[in-house]
């Protein structure tokens, strides 16, 4: 079977079990604190399994993009090395809400697998949970009795809490759960060794396919558990490694999944893949990467240098160079590869091929950009082994490695190679104490200590109710505690609320909650796992008493402004730039608006003026605000309604509309475009390859930033005499101002002329050494250096030492003629920064010219003795 009808297999089969079945989730997460991305297929449903949403489907199943790369579950070192690891896979799985629960999850498992797929029973192997008497669980006894259904009990392995007991994070929802393994090892190895002494022991062709995961505690923030009300199944399937099994391979790398894109490599480097270990893992590394970086910049996420953007970055430049390093490519490659990528997966996820163009473009940038920071380093590394060689040492710091690695990017496995080529290493010690000591500050500095929520009124979901009201009477339903960096805050979640929590790009509301007197500020506004959480810094007095809430109506009010102006920015944009514009991001707060939009060159003025016109017009046209809550997809996409990819939508939207600019948001806005007021842009400029940045004020910003400019011009006019064109008047300026700098620059001229005369004059004779040493009036540095070069050029053996002082400040300035550097071994930026001590100052330069700087005029006769003396 090819993969993509493994995949579809799948999915039909448990659509006949009455599952529904749902598109994956972004790879990207958004809007949640905790996650950067989605790494197992449960994410999406976090909120379920959380009780903070409720089930419209109790079953479903789906194939999930996911990516695993830090924290807990990190698999990249093992990416490329062995047959079966990877950053970006696919996830199969089926999922039961409070529904069925293990004795059809197993069944059904067994079913797909034996029946559907035709995996030889004999090689099947499971693990169940063995208990832990240190948590009060006992063994897994109903999973242990359906899988005898299936299998000899000798073929039903105990798992330890490690292996077969799954847990969301360090308390949430967990349980047991059963691994299913096989043995794709030849007949004689199977003889030789039993499969079930190779489970669970890395073995690459005994291997773990299926997770049934049987979700039935809640541990609490103290470690304890508690049985969940509902109990639930949650199952994860690797898709890739699937594959591999069903097409008799012995590595995920020999399936048709990469084995595209590994040809379209080995006929790019020239090297044939399966000949050369390094080689093979260089083309299995970037066959991976490729995917990831691919799928990430798809769903929204560029490569920068923070957070998720600094994960694919790192990723990406792992690739890079493996591909400089063992397969000798020097220019970007990876970005062509992008053509058989969207061909293989393009048909099941479209947005390969309707983002292929930003894709290429970006991964291009990226590639160069650390191509030449790869020259970079090496340049730098091969001056340390060159003063470690002086020095007659074999072993280069682990600061230096560290700074390397992390103030240019410079692998430290790159690192380690160049210095074995010259029979030199590295001090691993002092690298991985830097390593750690850089992660302690970062794990300090987001450190945050959650405690668990204390329950206080029992609600199904918050309802928000800020889109019609700025104050509602609310209830506190759970709070709880949270420290970071030792300062201590609440959490409240209220059973409704019209403070908007951040998302979408749209900072979160602020305000008050009031009761009997007492007021407490709202801080700010987040969502986490579909929770409204409201951010205090103390606990009311009585959290059970009834409070009014109040949102800040003038932060609200120019939020709105700035959201809604987004929108019509996005239209005016496609108006005068193209369809091609797409939004790519976007932050909306009380002071300005951000907008990221996908466009491959800089916009012109006439563009920038454009933009402004269509936008401000819009906004005089006052447009009511068409809202249309609660619509289903297919409805918006008919009305015409644009779905950001990378933004994952609920089986309702709602739909903002102000005349043509039709979007998909759950943002807050204007009730019609004349409350913006006036929009102006202040800056454009490209933020990567493919991706502008527009920064604009509306309202009263707006209003403000004008003004300001206008009080700068008349400035500028009463600077200027009050002409009556103010254009004139400046030329004018610019006119007079060069005519006078030409005069200047000639009596200058002249002043230099008439000092060259006078210093050559002066000129004292030693050992063969022509030394000019004076203290002159001219204080223009340019004009020091073109005196300098001219008498070098015109005194044989030069040695010249020239000070001059200006504004309570202090110049020196040294020339060494090219012979004395050889015969006298001199060398001007050494002297000049020893004799720049006596002016307090510091300075430096090449062996035949320097210069320095200092604070202390009076100490230049000194400077000038002391430059001297080193021709002693």
């Amino acid at each position: 079977m090819k993969s993509s009808e493994i995949r579809q297999a799948f999915l039909d089969f448990f659509r006949g079990k009455m599952h529904q079945i749902v598109p994956s989730a972004p790879m990207v997460v958004k809007n949640d604190p905790t996650l950067m991305f989605t790494n197992a297929g449960m994410n999406q449903f976090k909120d379920i399994f959380l009780g903070n949403s409720p089930v419209k489907h109790p079953r479903i199943a789906n194939t999930q993009k996911c990516l695993r790369v830090s924290g807990k579950h990190n698999d990249l070192e093992e990416v490329g090395h062995d047959t079966y690891h990877h950053t970006m896979f696919e996830m199969l799985g089926n999922w039961s809400f409070g529904d069925y629960f293990k004795e059809e999850a197993i069944d059904w498992a067994w079913e797909f697998l034996v029946d559907v797929l035709k995996i030889d029973r004999d090689n099947l192997y499971v693990t169940v949970f063995e208990g832990s008497p240190d948590e009060g669980i006992d063994m897994d006894k109903e999973a242990f009795e359906y899988w005898k259904k299936h299998l000899p009990e000798s073929r039903i392995l105990m798992g330890s809490k490690k292996d077969n007991f799954w847990e969301m994070g360090e308390s949430g929802p967990c349980g047991p759960c059963s691994e299913v393994h096989v043995d794709i090892r030849n007949a004689d190895e199977r003889k030789n060794v039993s499969g079930d002494k190779m489970v669970n022991t890395g073995h690459p062709q005994v291997i773990e396919i299926w997770n049934l995961v049987f979700i039935q505690y809640n541990r609490k923030a103290n470690g304890q558990l508690e049985q969940l009300p509902a109990q639930h199944v949650d199952t994860g399937m690797g898709f890739e490694r699937l594959s591999m099994v069903i097409q008799s391979k012995q590595s995920n790398y020999d399936t048709d999944i990469f084995q595209p894109i590994i040809g379209e490599i080995s006929k790019m480097c020239g090297f044939d893949y399966g000949k050369d270990k390094k080689r093979d893992i260089a083309m299995r590394v970037i066959a991976d990467h490729l995917r990831t970086v691919s799928f990430s910049i798809a769903d929204g996420q560029l490569p920068s240098n923070v957070k998720a953007g600094y994960v694919i970055r790192r990723i990406l430049r792992r690739a890079v160079r493996y591909g400089y390093t063992f397969l000798n490519f020097r220019e970007p490659f990876i970005n062509k590869l992008v053509d058989v990528l969207s061909t293989e997966m393009g048909k099941f996820f479209p947005e390969l091929i309707s983002q292929k163009e930003l894709i290429i473009k970006v991964i291009h940038e990226e590639e160069a950009s650390f191509l030449r920071t790869l020259e970079t380093g090496i340049k730098m590394l091969d001056g340390m082994i060159n003063t470690a060689k002086k020095e007659h040492k074999n072993i280069i710091s682990g600061k230096d490695a560290f700074i390397l690695y992390d103030t240019f990017g410079f692998p430290i496995d790159l690192t380690e190679l160049i210095l074995r080529e010259n029979n030199l290493t590295v001090d691993m010690d002092g690298f991985k104490s830097e390593m750690a000591q850089q992660k302690d500050r970062s794990r300090s500095d987001a450190a945050v200590e959650t405690f668990d929520w204390q329950e206080i009124l029992k609600i199904a979901e918050v309802e928000f109710v800020g889109y019609d009201h700025f104050e509602a009477d609310i209830r506190i339903a759970r709070m709880r505690t949270i420290k970071t960096k030792g300062k201590e805050q609440y959490h409240l979640v209220f059973d409704k609320t019209p403070f908007y929590a951040e998302s979408g790009g749209q900072v979160g509301d602020i305000g008050t909650i009031e009761a009997d007197g007492e007021v407490i500020k709202i801080e700010n506004t987040i969502k986490e796992n579909n929770l409204t959480i409201h951010l205090v810094d103390k606990l009311p007095a009585n959290p059970r008493t009834k409070f009014l809430a109040k949102v800040n109506l003038e932060k609200r009010v120019s939020i709105a402004n700035n959201h809604s102006a987004t929108h019509l920015l996005h239209h005016a944009l496609r108006e005068i730039l193209g369809t091609h514009v797409e939004q790519k991001g976007s932050l909306v707060n009380s002071e300005n608006l951000r907008f990221d939009f996908a466009h491959f060159q800089k916009m012109t003025d006439e563009e920038i003026r454009s933009v402004e016109i269509l936008v401000n017009q819009m906004i005089r046209q006052n447009i009511p605000l068409d809202e249309h809550r609660n619509m289903s997809m297919d409805s918006a996409v008919n009305m015409g309604a644009m779905a950001l990819f990378g933004e994952k939508y609920g089986d309702s939207v709602r739909v903002i509309r102000f005349g043509e600019s039709v979007e998909l948001c759950g943002g807050t806005h204007v009730p019609s475009t004349g409350q913006i007021g006036f929009i102006k842009i202040i800056s454009e400029g490209a933020i990567s390859a493919g991706i502008r940045r527009i920064e604009a004020i509306t309202g009263v910003k707006a209003e403000e930033f004008l003004y300001a400019q206008i009080d700068s011009i008349k400035e500028v006019k009463q600077i200027l005499g009050n002409p009556a064109n103010i254009l004139q008047g400046a030329s004018k300026l610019v006119e007079e101002n060069a005519n006078l700098r030409k005069e200047i620059e000639g009596m200058m001229k002249e002043k230099v002329h008439a000092l060259k005369a006078t210093l050559k004059s002066s000129v004292e004779s030693k050992n063969g050494v022509n030394i000019i040493a004076k203290k002159i009036e001219i204080s223009n540095p340019e004009a020091v250096k073109d005196l300098a070069f001219q008498l070098k050029n015109e005194v044989e053996n030069l040695f010249l030492v020239l000070g001059s002082a200006s504004d309570g400040k202090a110049m020196l300035t040294i020339m060494v003629d090219e012979k004395l550097i050889e015969s006298h071994k001199l060398n001007a930026s050494n002297i000049v920064r020893e004799a720049a001590k006596e002016i307090q100052g510091g300075g430096g330069g090449q062996p035949f010219y320097a210069t320095a700087g200092g604070k202390n005029p009076a100490g230049l006769d000194a400077a000038i003795k002391k430059a001297i003396r080193s021709l002693e």
